[in-house]
């Protein structure tokens, strides 16, 4: 009696074995006796009808002689290229993560510009407040890279909406620091 394991995957045709017990290491394994065995004839049909979606595996067979006669053992092993549509899928992953990661890059560069501004007019005694035109400016350039990289889908629009919002009230706690701008008092009036 033979015994035919197969590392992968298990493939059961009875035109082809008829004295072989086939073990293998998942739970679906099929065992039946079968009474002749055609040396390695088996690879073409298993690699030729088995693997027909595309899947190439290249089969490795070996026979080891024992006390009760041969042991076939096969191993069915990846190939080391990808399939076309697995490689074309990497290509375009690629391309799309370099594009994204320019249109973020941006969208940082000119936020950090930003920010650096207003640190730099929080810092300074003398500020005026014809200063804060140039920083409007560089907002609207940062308000601009960001509706980009949301429009190109490589952000959020939730998360655009939140980065804009931080650069508002960045400027306009500066405004109210430097008594530039007044926020409006609540009303207290209530009408009865």
């Amino acid at each position: 009696m033979a015994g035919l394991h197969c590392v992968s995957s298990c493939v059961y045709n009875p035109k082809q074995f008829s004295n072989t017990s086939i073990s293998c290491t998942s739970s679906r394994a099929l065992v039946k006796p079968i009474t002749t065995l055609k040396p390695l004839s088996f690879t073409t049909n298993i690699s030729g009808s088995f693997f027909s979606k595309g899947n190439s595996f290249s089969m490795m067979a070996a026979e080891r002689p024992t006390r009760r006669g041969f042991v076939v053992v096969c191993d069915a092993v990846a190939p080391g290229k990808k399939a076309d549509s697995a490689a074309k899928r990497a290509r375009q992953a690629e391309k799309r993560r370099v594009y994204n990661k320019g249109k973020k890059s941006e969208m940082k560069t000119r936020m950090k510009k930003v920010f650096e501004a207003l640190d730099g007019l929080k810092k300074k005694s003398d500020a005026e407040s014809d200063e804060i035109i140039t920083i409007e400016k560089l907002i609207a350039e940062a308000y601009s890279a960001i509706d980009k990289a949301v429009k190109a889908g490589s952000l959020h629009r939730n998360t655009g909406a939140n980065r804009k919002s931080r650069l508002a009230r960045r400027k306009k706690a500066i405004e109210i620091l430097r008594g530039w701008y007044t926020p409006a008092a609540p009303d207290a009036t209530v009408a009865a």
